[in-house]
């Protein structure tokens, strides 16, 4: 039954990735014909950077459903969120990329120590549609407006030539950041802390697994989370801006600082 189960959702995710990759297609067909240079200041998105934007997605959720990372409700979302942020900017998609990755890594570890404290604990942790909303909305309604106001740019952070796109960027950065670093804190800090978790507004200490305890430890976590998500932005930016944007821009390292 269990394996009949997994065929039948395999089976639907792929239809649905089917049906994204064409949707896809007739999109960039149309804009083309029709809307062409909707984005901003008549700035066409390449027929490369479409596809991209839309295979990228298919591969890595594909990877993450067959690993138990995502149900298929939160696979099919994921494709589109994934979508967007790769058609925005290179760096967004890798930010968000880093986020899934690292913080299935961290939800499945020791997991055996987490079912005892946790009492609403999910074999797998795998994320719904749901949770793929909560996670990556705020990015990907970032994402859009990106696209609406920038175009599909990948432009360094530069708040004096390119002041709504820095700002925007970091927007996604920092929404991003504040997803991993949660999850880094609560999935690490949880099973690392050697002692009982304490609330952070009276400083009382509470059992593990309560909503709201911090530890040093979970602290430390959710710094390193966010600072993956900032190095993850910053090779993005290194990989594909332009390098006379990079010249005149400020040192990008210190975008790591930001997430």
């Amino acid at each position: 039954m269990a394996n009949i189960a997994k065929q039948a959702a395999n089976g639907f995710l792929s239809l649905g990735s089917l049906v994204f990759v064409i949707t896809s297609l007739f999109l960039f067909i149309g804009k083309n014909l029709f809307i062409s240079g909707w984005t901003a200041d008549q700035a066409n998105i390449t027929p490369l950077r479409w596809v991209s934007a839309t295979v990228v997605p298919v591969i890595v959720v594909s990877w993450g459903h067959g690993r138990r990372s995502l149900s298929t409700s939160g696979a099919l979302l994921a494709l589109i969120v994934g979508f967007c942020l790769t058609l925005a900017h290179y760096s967004f998609f890798l930010c968000l990329l880093a986020f899934f990755i690292t913080s299935s890594k961290a939800t499945k570890y020791k997991q055996e120590m987490k079912a005892q404290v946790e009492e609403d604990f999910k074999e797998g942790g795998q994320r719904n549609w749901l949770q793929v909303l909560c996670n990556g909305g705020m990015a990907f309604e970032l994402s859009l407006l990106y696209l609406l106001d920038i175009g599909s740019s990948d432009l360094p952070v530069d708040f004096r030539h390119q002041y709504r796109a820095s700002w925007l960027g970091m927007a996604v950065l920092g929404a991003i950041s504040c997803c991993n670093g949660d999850t880094w804190a609560s999935e690490l800090g949880s099973v690392l802390a050697k002692g009982d978790p304490f609330l952070i507004t009276t400083f009382q200490k509470v059992p593990r697994g309560t909503n709201g305890g911090v530890t040093p430890v979970g602290l430390l976590s959710s710094v390193f989370g966010g600072l993956v998500i900032g190095f993850a932005y910053f090779v993005g930016i290194m990989m594909s801006a332009a390098s006379m944007d990079r010249e005149i821009a400020p040192n990008q390292l210190l975008v790591i600082l930001v997430g």
